[in-house]
């Protein structure tokens, strides 16, 4: 979502006549986007900003902070980074344009902070960083409260795109020659359409789905209490929807999830998995898991691990908890001392890494159609994904002239590790 942000506000300079260039040393111009979801993202941004001061003493350069820590630090920005011009959260990208007139006509502190928003921002021009897969934003913001994030406070509140404005995006990419795309939302599958079309995200993906010339559609990120059986059924009956889900779960553990305020138990989260398993093509599922939240015990740990095992992901994202400001976890006692954070995120890792290396070699011998990404210069080798995400690579006879960048290539599996599949184009 990061990096579709950076698309819209690079685009939208471009139309105004500004001309990107290679590095920050050569620009008049340096924005620099920002997140803020783990610890230590303020001291990382202030870090950087103090490096690019030099730049800003000899050339007169300015400077702009966007993205969630833009909106988190607000104008306490300038007073700790006096040479900074520019403050913008991510709500107001909508609004650059203006702001930027401000910066023009040699303003020094001008700021977009507002969350006070009723739609999802949509930026006319954007610059696309692929020629063949893009990124789409369907939904903005979050009203969930999970104790530990950030994210409602930097993003503001959710609120959906029209399914027609939707729609026509994805056919003009389509029309560009983009054959994926992915919907994007703090919590994607919360999608309900303000119009009176009245879609939900089910239905959403699945016309997306269904444009023409749109070979895969991915998505991200849900969350549990909204993932419907309806998405998986989208996904069964329509072939273009790539069979993987990312479903965050957090932790195995009831206590800690009601800590955390997720509002769903661990049952209810396998209920959503039972689901999947049902499916008539077989899905990959991924997930998110925070290690040692306040108060989080050996037990509680143990039966994380036991939901690994039973679930049998094919990868996870493993976090270890951090301290965010704004959010009610900062409250609660019994903080995990760091040492013992990353005991338990190697313990979850392991754990882990083995599961993948079982999952994994069921590939082998198969042949899977793969979207080709980039060429590994180190390997002699295409990477790309398969429509259930995993990623591949593999030997062409006529190597990197063969010039695959873009295509879908059937490739037969021949090793797997615990994060790749190798394998020979077929």
């Amino acid at each position: 979502m990061n990096v579709h942000d950076s698309e819209k506000v690079i685009g939208t300079l471009r139309e105004r006549g500004y001309l990107q260039k290679a590095t920050a040393e050569e620009a008049g111009l340096v924005l620099y986007n920002t997140c803020s979801i783990r610890d230590k993202a303020e001291q990382k941004v202030f870090n950087k900003l103090q490096n690019f001061k030099k730049g800003a003493a000899k050339s007169g350069q300015v400077f702009g902070v966007l993205g969630c820590v833009a909106q988190q630090e607000g104008e306490k920005i300038f007073d700790r980074a006096p040479h900074v011009s520019l403050v913008v959260g991510s709500a107001s990208y909508t609004k650059f344009p203006e702001l930027l007139v401000q910066i023009e006509q040699g303003e020094r502190r001008v700021t977009g902070l507002s969350l006070d928003v009723d739609e999802a921002f949509d930026t006319p021009y954007t610059r696309r960083d692929n020629p063949y897969r893009a990124f789409v934003t369907i939904i903005e913001g979050c009203d969930k409260a999970c104790s530990y994030c950030v994210v409602p406070f930097t993003r503001g509140p959710e609120r959906s795109r029209t399914a027609d404005s939707v729609i026509d995006e994805v056919r003009r990419l389509a029309d560009l020659g983009y054959s994926e795309i992915t919907l994007l939302g703090q919590n994607v599958n919360s999608y309900r359409d303000p119009s009176p079309k009245g879609w939900d995200f089910a239905t959403c993906l699945e016309r997306v789905g269904q444009v023409k010339g749109i070979r895969r559609v991915r998505f991200t990120t849900s969350h549990p209490r909204d993932f419907t059986k309806a998405i998986v059924e989208a996904i069964d009956a329509t072939p273009t929807l790539c069979n993987h889900i990312h479903l965050p779960v957090q932790s195995g553990s009831d206590r800690v999830l009601t800590g955390m305020q997720r509002l769903y138990t661990r049952e209810q989260y396998l209920e959503r998995i039972g689901w999947m398993k049902a499916a008539k093509r077989p899905m990959t599922i991924t997930t998110d898991i925070i290690v040692g939240f306040p108060g989080e015990t050996d037990e509680d740990i143990d039966d994380t691990l036991g939901l690994l095992d039973e679930v049998q992901f094919d990868a996870i994202f493993n976090f270890k908890y951090s301290q965010r400001p704004n959010t009610p976890a900062l409250g609660m006692g019994d903080h995990i001392p760091e040492e013992e954070k990353g005991r338990r995120h190697m313990k979850v890792q392991e754990r882990q890494r083995m599961i993948q290396i079982q999952n994994n070699a069921n590939y082998v011998g198969d042949t899977y159609e793969v979207h080709v990404e980039f060429f590994n210069l180190a390997t002699g080798q295409w990477v790309g994904k398969t429509t259930q995400h995993k990623t591949v690579n593999f030997s062409h006879p006529s190597g990197q002239a063969a010039n695959l960048l873009g295509q879908y290539v059937d490739v037969l599996v021949m090793r797997a590790g615990p994060v790749s599949l190798v394998g020979e184009a077929a």
